[in-house]
């Protein structure tokens, strides 16, 4: 079955976390991605399956046979990604101007934390970082816990990866519609601040406060993560009236004094939290699931990645699987209704000698 990036070609010069993740999901929808990458021992958190549906060929960037490979690549490529610090890849000979002369419709994708420009672009940092100086970690927590950032997801993959993705993909339209290429600044404060405009317009209802612990979405009992009799959580998402009607139906709680005023009555949000709190608590998560789940209360079990891949929903869709004994998600979205297979992950290198050969030989390196 053909993909619908099939004529798609990335260059990756390899990196850690972002950079990866986008070139991974670009080659599970059908891309031809070549990494490039340092041979070094450890590889650190991106580990091998970033590598899946990609060939990989070690290479020095400072050496003149580094950079001799990277830029035959580039002759022919659609795209490359790179998530240097500001300045590095001029430095080795290889930024966007060096590129774009030898290919005038390359997408040259720079994927960094702090952007290409401003006062931190230059220094060193991490998701938590990121998504904290942007705004997103801000309402990450109950008020009166610490702000807490999901590792990884929402600076490094929401705010930069699929950022990158999408940044990609709208150049590669324009090249072909217009023969020029450009350069994709794709930096994880700015799609991190991005994905709050959807708060944002909840802010400018009134659903959203500028004091953390006054809005619907971290003080209201309708909308709450709550621990079970097992130590297991579930969340509740009643935020519209009928759901929120269903939950007090179904928790026999209709006429009760304290849900007897208004949904959205804010004086009375502590008590009824307190009084779910300590229903929750009666049952494990198992109980509440079966309650639950073939209802429309708005209802979700928090589960580890390895219980998710056992929920019947999830192996229904077949949203998990395993390949070589490494638990993984498969490619999304999806389309026509099928997904597509999960591409096999390659180590690190794994083409060197086929790819330097190609060159050698001056044969085709791309697919």
């Amino acid at each position: 079955m053909s993909k619908v990036l099939d004529s798609v070609r990335v260059l990756e010069i390899g990196g850690l976390g972002p950079g990866p993740f986008c070139a991974m999901h670009l080659a599970d929808l059908g891309a031809d991605v070549i990494s490039v990458v340092r041979q070094v021992e450890n590889t650190g958190p991106t580990g091998v399956l970033l590598n899946r549906g990609k060939r990989s060929v070690f290479a020095d960037l400072k050496s003149e046979s580094g950079k001799k490979l990277v830029l035959a690549l580039v002759e022919q490529a659609d795209v490359l990604i790179e998530g240097m610090r500001p300045g590095v890849m001029e430095r080795l000979g290889l930024g966007p101007e060096e590129c774009m002369r030898i290919n005038p419709r390359l997408v040259y994708g720079r994927m960094t934390g702090w952007g290409q420009t401003g006062p931190l672009a230059p220094r060193a940092g991490h998701d938590n970082n990121y998504a904290s100086v942007a705004g997103a970690l801000w309402g990450c927590s109950p008020a009166d816990a610490r702000p807490v950032s999901s590792f990884a997801t929402l600076g490094d993959i929401g705010g930069g990866a699929l950022y990158l993705m999408t940044g990609l993909l709208a150049g590669i339209v324009q090249a072909r519609e217009s023969g020029k290429g450009c350069v994709v600044d794709a930096a994880i404060v700015d799609g991190a601040a991005h994905m709050l405009n959807l708060s944002l317009s909840a802010r400018e209802r009134g659903a959203v406060a500028d004091v953390r612990g006054q809005s619907m979405y971290d003080s209201s009992p309708f909308y709450e993560t709550y621990v079970c009799a097992d130590g297991h959580y579930i969340t509740i998402g009643a935020i519209e009236p009928q759901f929120y009607a269903l939950l007090l139906q179904m928790l026999g709680l209709e006429g009760d004094a304290d849900f007897a005023t208004p949904q959205h009555d804010r004086a009375a949000w502590p008590r009824r939290r307190a009084r779910l709190q300590s229903i929750f608590l009666q049952q494990p998560r198992a109980h509440w699931q079966s309650v639950f789940e073939p209802s429309d209360v708005c209802f979700g079990a928090v589960l580890s990645p390895l219980e998710a891949s056992r929920h019947p929903h999830m192996q229904a869709r077949g949203v998990y699987g395993e390949q070589g004994g490494v638990l993984q998600a498969a490619p999304a979205p999806r389309f026509d209704g099928s997904a597509y297979e999960t591409p096999a992950a390659c180590a690190a290198g794994a083409h060197t000698g086929e790819i330097l050969a190609a060159l050698e030989r001056g044969a085709a390196l791309w697919r």
